[in-house]
């Protein structure tokens, strides 16, 4: 074969590979509004930036006459490119080819790239849209899941791994998303189970559409598995690249740096009359995280779970860091089992990549009922308490106001840890609420007055004299578990203060293996 024949040949095979399972069913893929792998990776990388790995791969299956027919690159494109300049490795499932079905070599494809991550220290974004494993392959199949969820394992906590569904998701599938860093799903067509509507349908009776079972809407709302939601697919695809500009590429590295003209010193006067003359009256703590954060931006996650506590990704002074705020507009803030897990996954993650966490309280304790100790609430509640107490980043909390009992223990108190903790006006640390201590207090003298106008001024005069004491910062100021009391239009700028005074803060953790986090 002459030389030009071989070039014409090699230009060829290019084309073919880029036509995945061909055009009929690259036209199949559109009409159900999805784009194609390629087309996703064209919208999530930098232009021109990609480079593709073993685009000539084919199946080795023979069962079932698999022998006849194959695709170059067998079902999922693979390779690496750049975002905003940053080195990513990537993998794209194809869903014209076997349905994006896993196969023995479309495992070791995956594999590749995210070996060859761990080595250079870049993170790896998994665009799934699989029909799950490939029949076909029986055994073989399966034990290309498992390869893959090893190395999820083992580079969990290493380097960010960021998973987005944008088809189906299914048995064997989920794992490997499930194993990361942060899932993001769109809005159509995507959805997430281990076990389909047929077999829910044959065992349980039950009738529900993959939708109902496990669309976007269920897993960002019910569920928590996933993070982020997108109407569209390009929507998914422009938060990972925002996502990607406040974390790390690796645990030894920090996050980019982003330059901003918002003042250190901006003071916000409204942040002085926020919070309400009633203690029980609720207000949206995000209007505080905006207020004080670079340019107002945050990016929230899991932004419609578990609502009463609210975490996300923000910016002071240039420097990425992780807020974690309770929020009373959501059940008066307070800490149950599912914003305990949140919390602690969320913490967690931040510790890893080095990313300082700015805590926001205003919490009233634990929700009580059987519902959720019987769910286990003590062991949640552990969960993020562990995930404070183990955190080596710089950590500053800023007290706004309510914070009792074990939830203020929880919620990065000084003796978990907390480097710089401080305190508003507003702020009452306490074992409980006046009306609370109160009875608990008094509860013998309460049954001894029998009328009514009387015990009501009894317990009035009681809990004005109990705020007085507790309901207050000063007394925990006494003590040093408040560094100070802050006049709140002042935060931002006591923030980025206390953050910059941390940067080069060194702590450990005493040698082991690992953790035994309650799980």
């Amino acid at each position: 074969m002459a030389f030009e024949e071989k070039i014409k040949e090699l230009l060829d095979k290019r084309v073919e590979v880029k036509l995945g399972g061909g055009q009929k069913r690259i036209d199949t893929q559109h009409a159900k509004g999805k784009l194609t792998a390629r087309e996703r990776l064209a919208l999530l990388l930098d232009e021109g930036s990609f480079e593709e790995f073993d685009m000539f791969v084919t199946h080795r299956c023979t069962n079932f006459d698999m022998q006849k027919q194959s695709f170059l690159g067998d079902g999922v494109v693979t390779g690496y490119g750049t975002i905003d300049g940053r080195l990513v490795y990537v993998f794209a499932h194809d869903f014209t080819v076997y349905a994006g079905s896993l196969s023995e070599t479309m495992s070791l494809k995956i594999c590749k790239i995210m070996d060859q991550a761990m080595k250079v220290g870049a993170p790896v974004i998994g665009l799934n849209d699989s029909g799950g494993a490939r029949i076909q392959e029986g055994c073989n199949s399966l034990a290309g899941f498992a390869e893959i969820f090893e190395r999820n394992i083992l580079a969990s906590g290493v380097i960010p791994q960021i998973s987005a569904i944008f088809g189906p998701c299914a048995g064997g599938s989920v794992y490997s998303p499930a194993l990361t860093d942060f899932i993001m799903m769109s809005k159509e067509n995507s959805y997430m189970f281990l076990t389909g509507p047929k077999v829910v349908k044959t065992v349980t009776g039950e009738d529900v559409t993959e939708d109902k079972l496990g669309g976007a809407i269920v897993h960002s709302t019910k569920s928590g598995v996933a993070h982020f939601v997108g109407d569209t697919e390009q929507d998914v695809l422009n938060m990972i690249r925002r996502l990607m500009s406040y974390i790390p590429s690796n645990n030894f590295e920090e996050a980019p740096y982003v330059p901003t003209n918002d003042p250190i010193d901006r003071l916000e006067d409204s942040l002085n009359t926020i919070i309400p003359e009633s203690p029980n009256t609720p207000y949206d703590v995000k209007e505080i995280i905006h207020s004080i954060v670079d340019d107002g931006e945050f990016m929230e996650v899991h932004a419609k779970w578990a609502t009463n506590l609210v975490v996300g990704f923000a910016r002071f002074n240039g420097m990425s860091v992780g807020i974690v705020a309770n929020q009373p507009c959501s059940m008066a803030g307070v800490l149950d089992i599912n914003s305990s897990r949140k919390g602690a996954r969320f913490v967690r993650f931040c510790d890893a990549f080095n990313i300082p966490i700015v805590t926001l309280v205003d919490v009233p304790g634990f929700l009580p009922g059987t519902g959720q100790e019987y769910g286990g609430v003590i062991v949640h509640g552990a969960k993020f308490l562990f995930a404070y107490g183990e955190a080596t980043v710089p950590k500053v909390t800023v007290t706004l106001r309510k914070s009792y009992g074990g939830a203020h223990l929880v919620m990065s108190c000084k003796q978990l840890r907390g480097d710089i903790n401080y305190a508003w006006p507003t702020a009452q640390i306490a074992v409980m609420g006046a009306s609370g201590a109160t009875e608990v207090l008094y509860g013998r003298q309460l049954k001894e007055i029998t009328d009514p106008e009387e015990r009501a001024k009894f317990m009035a005069e009681k809990e004005t004299e109990y705020n007085n004491q507790f309901a207050n910062p000063y007394n925990a100021a006494k003590y040093g578990y408040i560094d100070d009391v802050i006049e709140p239009r002042n935060t931002r700028f006591r923030v980025i203060r206390a953050l910059q005074a941390l940067s080069t803060k060194k702590d450990s953790n005493p040698p082991k293996k690992h953790t035994n986090i309650p799980l």
